[in-house]
């Protein structure tokens, strides 16, 4: 069985008490930055940053640049003053908060023989912390041999929604090309971890104590579990107006992480014959966004049962001459209208959702079906450049 296992790093496969970890974390840090920073003064901006980081739903900035627009300004210093100071106390400091913490009874086993098994692992951390304090967390879990066999770790320098925000789940995802296979979400929270990974229709298993009431287990549990689960069971489905959003503004922030993967160069190579190249994959999805997805929204919103014709957009790659124009454009292009987009989309009261649409190939439909067309689009064009990517290095 194929299966990708999102894993909670605190409180799920590391013992660390958020309560106690914190003060002893930002006592440690401003020690550290006293000379540059007052300690009163960095704690009460820190926290108030990390608040607003946490609230992000813009999925064309990271949340280190929301952090850091927050952050320094109100401490009335450049990052640059800084920098060194911050980068040395991750490196070498920030080790001596490990013996609040502890190793997890089952951690160890559990990512051992899920790589036996060849899942697909993903570090699906609150992505709060710099990406060297998760590696040095890791590592206390006992995990540091294992650490390469994570597809992805999830940092603030990179990712673009925290949680509970559903998007985090489908930025997770998208990160890791859309693989089309059983996805379970295992945490300790069931705030944080469980409902808003079950919102966007992800099957989850919640690591509770003994004593816990709540269903779930220990993670000595969790593989006896996966193998009494059917496949069946553990398929995403992202048919909720809720996952829908997340994979529209994931598309929008993972769009360039993935994209800047391949060399500027190479973006216009074809590596697979009949498959299009990068530049291709990004001119497609900005005409389409511009030309189809708006119009068509703009049009299941205002007009009562409208008639949606259907468009081949396929051949406007040969006809347009995609491969010779900038796939960088279009990538910025596509973003701009895929903000516009979201905004239409979020304005929409949720009855709107439910407005009757009269589709040339799909027949009698619903606005939200026409939206969650576009969210499938989005994963077909997402997973193509992760393959395309993959082709490249293979040559």
């Amino acid at each position: 069985m194929t299966l990708t296992l999102l894993l909670d790093l605190d409180d799920t496969l590391l013992q660390n008490k958020m309560e106690t970890f914190i003060p002893a974390y930002l006592q440690a840090l401003s020690k550290h930055l006293a000379e540059k920073v007052s300690p009163d003064h960095l704690v009460k901006h820190l926290m108030r940053a990390t608040q607003i980081m946490v609230s992000n739903d813009r999925p064309d900035r990271t949340l280190k640049e929301t952090f850091d627009q927050a952050f320094y300004p109100a401490l009335g210093i450049d990052e640059s003053q800084v920098h060194e100071e911050i980068e040395d106390f991750y490196q070498n400091h920030f080790t001596q908060l490990q013996g609040l913490t502890h190793p997890m009874l089952g951690a160890v086993q559990l990512v051992k023989e899920a790589i036996a098994r060849n899942y697909a692992l993903i570090l699906a951390t609150n992505p709060l912390f710099p990406l060297l304090a998760n590696l040095h967390r890791l590592k206390w879990a006992g995990l540091e041999d294992t650490i390469p066999h994570f597809r992805i770790i999830a940092s603030y320098e990179t990712f673009h929604f925290a949680k509970p925000n559903p998007a985090f789940f489908m930025e997770l995802l998208a990160r890791d090309g859309w693989r089309e296979q059983g996805v379970v979400m295992v945490g300790n929270d069931l705030e944080m971890d469980i409902l808003p990974a079950k919102k966007v229709g992800i099957q989850t298993f919640l690591v509770s104590s003994p004593t816990s009431a709540s269903m779930g287990g220990s993670l000595t549990d969790v593989l006896p579990w996966l193998d009494k689960t059917s496949a069946e069971e553990m398929m995403p489905n992202f048919s909720s107006v809720e996952a829908i959003l997340a994979i529209l503004k994931s598309t929008a922030a993972v769009l360039p992480v993935l994209c800047n993967k391949l060399p500027s160069q190479a973006w216009n190579a074809r590596f697979e014959e009949n498959e299009w190249c990068q530049t291709e994959i990004l001119c497609h999805l900005r005409d389409v966004e511009i030309e189809v997805n708006l119009p068509r929204l703009r049009k299941a919103i205002e007009t009562p049962n409208p008639f949606i014709a259907g468009i081949d957009t396929d051949p406007w790659a040969e006809q347009r001459n995609y491969r010779q124009q900038s796939g960088e454009k279009a990538l910025q292009d596509f973003l701009q209208a895929r903000l516009e987009l979201l905004s239409l989309l979020q304005e929409l009261p949720p009855q709107t959702w439910n407005q009757k649409v009269r589709h040339a190939i799909f027949g009698p439909t619903t606005l939200q079906e026409l939206i969650e067309i576009i969210a499938s689009h989005d994963r077909i064009h997402i997973r193509q450049i992760v393959q395309n990517q993959t082709c490249a290095l293979r040559n």
